[in-house]
């Protein structure tokens, strides 16, 4: 593993907020962090004239960071994720959506789609279950469980990258995930490749509990909301703290 890859260093201070971590790009040249940060992403810090980080809402990216070259005309540009974590492990939303977005998203086939309708709830239960506002994976017929795996299975890849990564201009190219437990603060930046191949990492199966794992990441209906139709949504969560162990 290659500095470019991925770092790992304690933080000298804490960070609370996004905005925090822009302006300590912005103020690059004054602040350790953000030397190694910029080093990590392959950069010289002798060649940097600027540096403009800012953030954005609605995409992977929380922060889009444009770094001028001396004697380049053409801006560099890095989209960078950002996971601020309270604890030594737990779970992270990175996505979540009305199950018609992903099957637009995805070409979900109807068979599927109605499956899981079933496990988020928008369908009530066909049989009787253990939660009569929905099925969990576990409920389902044998032949059933197999076409969903199966399905997951094969859409794997382009799942993934979709809920962590993201399409288009501003989907992540580095993840920066900072621990702060207490007073202690911690920090690891690993180019989103490399995250997505440590999430991937594992089969398709269904947990004991009846929720889906991809990989490392967990598939489950949201719940909560005080019973507003909102808890039939479908979350993708993962552990953000496992980077700190590549």
């Amino acid at each position: 593993m290659n500095l470019v890859q991925k770092g790992s260093q304690t933080a000298k201070n804490g960070f609370n907020n996004e905005e925090i971590i822009c302006k300590k790009f912005n103020n690059w040249s004054n602040d350790s962090e953000a030397q190694k940060w910029l080093t990590i992403m392959g950069y010289k810090l002798n060649e940097i004239e600027k540096v403009k980080a800012e953030r954005i809402h609605g995409y992977k990216t929380d922060i889009n960071i444009q770094v001028q070259i001396k004697l380049k005309s053409a801006l560099d540009t890095e989209n960078l994720q950002v996971k601020l974590v309270s604890n030594k492990k737990g779970f992270n939303q990175v996505d979540k959506r009305w199950l018609s977005h992903y099957r637009d998203m995805w070409n979900i086939p109807e068979e599927i789609f109605i499956l899981l309708q079933y496990y988020t709830g928008e369908l009530k239960p066909y049989k009787k279950t253990r939660d009569s506002r929905r099925m969990f994976l576990n409920e389902f017929d044998t032949a059933e469980q197999k076409l969903l795996l199966s399905w997951f299975e094969r859409n794997k890849t382009l799942i993934l990258s979709d809920i962590i990564k993201g399409r288009g201009k501003f989907s992540a190219e580095w993840i920066l995930v900072v621990q702060k437990i207490k007073n202690n603060a911690k920090w690891t930046l690993v180019n989103i490749n490399e995250a997505l191949q440590h999430y991937s990492t594992g089969g398709v199966k269904i947990s004991p509990r009846g929720s889906l794992y991809i990989g490392r990441v967990t598939v489950q209906r949201k719940g909560g909301d005080n019973g507003r139709n909102t808890a039939n949504m479908l979350q993708f969560k993962l552990d953000p703290a496992q980077l700190f162990e590549l």
